[in-house]
This record gives C-alpha cells, sequence and structure tokens, in this order.
C-alpha cells in the first residue's frame, strides 16, 4: 500500500513554515509604530530650548532720581553761607554772591521771610528766597554757572466781599469776620488820611471791602489788593477805589475821582489809645507842674511801629533826658513834626535822610520822661506848634481827563459788587499792573 500523500498544488498551506504575508505585515506595522512617535514629538524639547539659545539680556531699570524739597524760615542771624555751603565750595560761594549783588544780595537776607532748598540726590538744584510779599529770588545751578533772577510769587487769587460792624475797633471789627489782623490793617492805610482810627470811631461804624485773598500751592497765603471798601464813620460814608491813572502808580480815589491821599497822615499809629490831647494847660504826672501840652499822646504797646505823616527829611535825630529817643522831620517849608520816647529806630533811619509817608521811622517806648510806652506827637507850623488833628491837608492830583471815563465805569462796576448788584459793565483794558475786575 502506498502510504504517501500529495496535497493539491494550488493548496496555501505549507506545513512548518510561516505566511509571507503575514510576516510582511507585522513588519509594516511594527514601523509604522517606532515612526509615529518621531513625526509627534516637538521639534525642540525644553532642555533644549534652555540649552540651545539664551534668552537676551533684560536692560537695567532706570534709576528713579530722589527729590527732596526742604522749606525752613529764615533765622536771626542765618546767613547765604550757612544755608548753601553744604553745596557750593567757598569759590563758589563768593562768586555766587558777586552775581547776586546786581539783582538781590544775599547780604539782605531777612530773618521771617521764607524759603525753599530743592534738592535731587541730595545735590542742590535751586533755591527760592521770598524777598517779600510779592516777589521772590531764584538761584538755580545750569552746568558750571549759575541763574539768578528775581520773579513774582505764584498766587492764585479769590476776590471775596468782608462786611462788618463796629462795636469797639476795627481791629475787633475784623476779626470777628474771620478775617486776618492784617486786612484791619490795610483797611486804616486807606482811609488813614480822612478818619483817625483812635478819635474819630465810634460803635455802629461799619465797612464792607472787595478783596483778594491769596493762596500758595492751595494754601491760604494772606492778602492781596484792596479793590474797592466803604467804611461808616459816624453816618459819614467814605469810600476808596482801586485805579491807576495812565502811567501814575495804581491809588486811591473816592466816588468823585478824587485822590484819597493827603499831605498828612491823620495819624503817626493804626490803633492805639489817646491819653492826652493837645492842651496849652496839663499837670505833668513825673514833674508835678502844670505846663503847655502841645501834642497828642498815643499810648500803644511797647513796639508798635510808629510811622512818619508825610513825606520829608529827617533833621533831627537823637535823645535827651526829656525827649526820649526821638525824630524831627521837615515837611515842607512850613510843617515839621516830632516824635518823642520811642524805644528805637528803625533801620535806615538817620539825619538827613529822606522818608516817606507811613514809612516806619522808630517804635514806641518809654524813654525819657515817660511814665509807661506811648508816643508822645508834636507838629508845628512855621515854627509854632499846631493842633494835629486840625490841620486840613490838601489832597493830592485827583484821576486825569483822559481816564476819567475808564475810572467812572470800574467804580460803578466795583460799587456795584460791594452792594452785591448784578449787572456791571466792562471797563476799556488797563495795563497789566492795573487792579482787575475780578
Amino acid at each position: 500500500m502506498d502510504l504517501d500523500f500529495h496535497p493539491p498544488k494550488n493548496s496555501t498551506l505549507k506545513p512548518g513554515r510561516s505566511v509571507p504575508g503575514l510576516r510582511i505585515w507585522l513588519l509594516l506595522s511594527l514601523l509604522v509604530l517606532l515612526l509615529v512617535p518621531l513625526f509627534l514629538r516637538p521639534t525642540v524639547t525644553s532642555t533644549e530650548a534652555n540649552t540651545a539659545a539664551p534668552a537676551a539680556p533684560q536692560p537695567p531699570p532706570v534709576p528713579e532720581i530722589r527729590k527732596e524739597i526742604i522749606k525752613g524760615t529764615i533765622a536771626q542771624g542765618d546767613t547765604a553761607t550757612g544755608l548753601l555751603g553744604n553745596f557750593f565750595s567757598a569759590a563758589e560761594l563768593h562768586e555766587l554772591g558777586k552775581q547776586c549783588k546786581q539783582v538781590f544780595p544775599l547780604s539782605k537776607l531777612s530773618a521771617g521771610q521764607g524759603y525753599r532748598l530743592c534738592l535731587s540726590d541730595d545735590q542742590f538744584e535751586r533755591f527760592e528766597y521770598d524777598i517779600d510779599q510779592d516777589e521772590q529770588l531764584i538761584i538755580s545751578r545750569e552746568a558750571d554757572n549759575f541763574s539768578i533772577e528775581k520773579v513774582p510769587i505764584p498766587y492764585t487769587t479769590e476776590v471775596v466781599r468782608v462786611r462788618g460792624t463796629i462795636d469797639s475797633s476795627l481791629f475787633e471789627a475784623v476779626t470777628n469776620t474771620g478775617e486776618s489782623d492784617v486786612l484791619a490793617m490795610n483797611l486804616a492805610d486807606i482811609f488813614a488820611w480822612d478818619i483817625d482810627f483812635i478819635l474819630d470811631i465810634r460803635q455802629g461804624d461799619s465797612f464792607q471791602a472787595l478783596v483778594e485773598k491769596r493762596y500758595r500751592d492751595g494754601q491760604p497765603a494772606g492778602y492781596g489788593r484792596v479793590l474797592a471798601a466803604e467804611f461808616t464813620n459816624q453816618g459819614t460814608s467814605f469810600q476808596a477805589f482801586l485805579f491807576q491813572d495812565g502811567d501814575r502808580r495804581a491809588d486811591y480815589y473816592d466816588a468823585n475821582g478824587q485822590s484819597l491821599r493827603k499831605t498828612f497822615l491823620k495819624a503817626p499809629l493804626s490803633f492805639s489809645r489817646i491819653s492826652s490831647g493837645f492842651t496849652m494847660r496839663r499837670f505833668h504826672p513825673i514833674t508835678k507842674t502844670w505846663k503847655a501840652h502841645p501834642a497828642i499822646d498815643y499810648v500803644a504797646p511797647r513796639g508798635t511801629p510808629i510811622k512818619t505823616v508825610g513825606d520829608g527829611v529827617i533833621i533831627r535825630k537823637g535823645y535827651t533826658r526829656g525827649n526820649g529817643n526821638f525824630v524831627k522831620i521837615r515837611h515842607n517849608s512850613s510843617y515839621e513834626t516830632m516824635y518823642l520816647h520811642m524805644k528805637g529806630f528803625a533801620k535806615g533811619i538817620g539825619q538827613g535822610k529822606r522818608v516817606a509817608q507811613g514809612q516806619t521811622i522808630g517804635y514806641v517806648g518809654s524813654t525819657g520822661l515817660a511814665t509807661g510806652p506811648h508816643l508822645c506827637f508834636r507838629m508845628f507850623k512855621n515854627g509854632a506848634p499846631v493842633n494835629p488833628g486840625r490841620v486840613k491837608a490838601p489832597a493830592a492830583q485827583p484821576v486825569s481827563k483822559t481816564n476819567r471815563a475808564d475810572f467812572n465805569i470800574q467804580a460803578e462796576n466795583l460799587m456795584a459788587r460791594l452792594n452785591d448788584q448784578p449787572g456791571v459793565k466792562t471797563a476799556r483794558a488797563q495795563s497789566s499792573d492795573s487792579p482787575s475786575l475780578q
């Protein structure tokens, strides 16, 4: 029996061997599994990114400049060297002093005046000094040079109306409205030619004023100009309107354009009381004798400023046992005045010096034969004593005809604002120095 088996030729089965197509398919699947992760992986890994190209360095931060402003007040004995010596050499300070002489001498720094020292990183940048209420000295450094100038103090201004009634004094009436006593002094100065605020004031008198209130860096900084004022004294109304007549300095005029300024002030002190009037027979409290007293004695606190009542020249200044410290002034060919018992003299007062009306010449004291601090004020006409309260002094020039129309409009506007009336008119533009109707 033949046991050999021969499968058909077309059979796909091959005993003992793998099918070739299956192996190819398995191989392709393996390749796919190996290649797919390569295509899906990132082109640059995080490690490669940190090592391949380092980031560009950031520029260093710009250092901040430290600004500092030191505010202060000039004390007695302060000098420019003491204030600025930490920032300049001796040679630089000498040069600065030379340059300042033509603008404002540093030797004139006055106690009580404010200053500001501006620094940048502890280095000098700017020095500001208040010369007075209106101007300041500015010193700044530009490279190797100094910039020195005198400029107006930057204020913001508000015009307000102030009203009050006298109970005992103008001083008290003004402060009762919440305003400063400085305003009382300003009002007294305006009407000083017509009203003696020591002798003439009565209970029930009243006042009103349009005044500029100043602000500096947002803080109150005193008063500017009094644009208009009205004072009613013993039933009589006195009015004052600030106006600049052409090239003349701004001054006060009444409603008719007549100047309030006269040859003599009514009194040499703003606020005081009279202890002895003008008389040809008075019992002297020290000598205990009856004698003439051709003068007016004004009692005031020691140190109160004494003002000359008119322009003139000092013809005597000195001390005697009876008069104490005194000053005598010649005003014109007819009138002379004397001021006795002074505590001391104002700076610059000396024989032969010219003085202006209202200028401080000394301070109330009790030198000589005096029982207490007061001013003995005397006036002479052609060498003979006269009662200062009875002298009728002529007024200065009125508003010119050229500017009278403008004055009338401005005075009407200001009066309407004083009385809180609507519909004011507009005056023709004045120069920058003239009072504005703010």
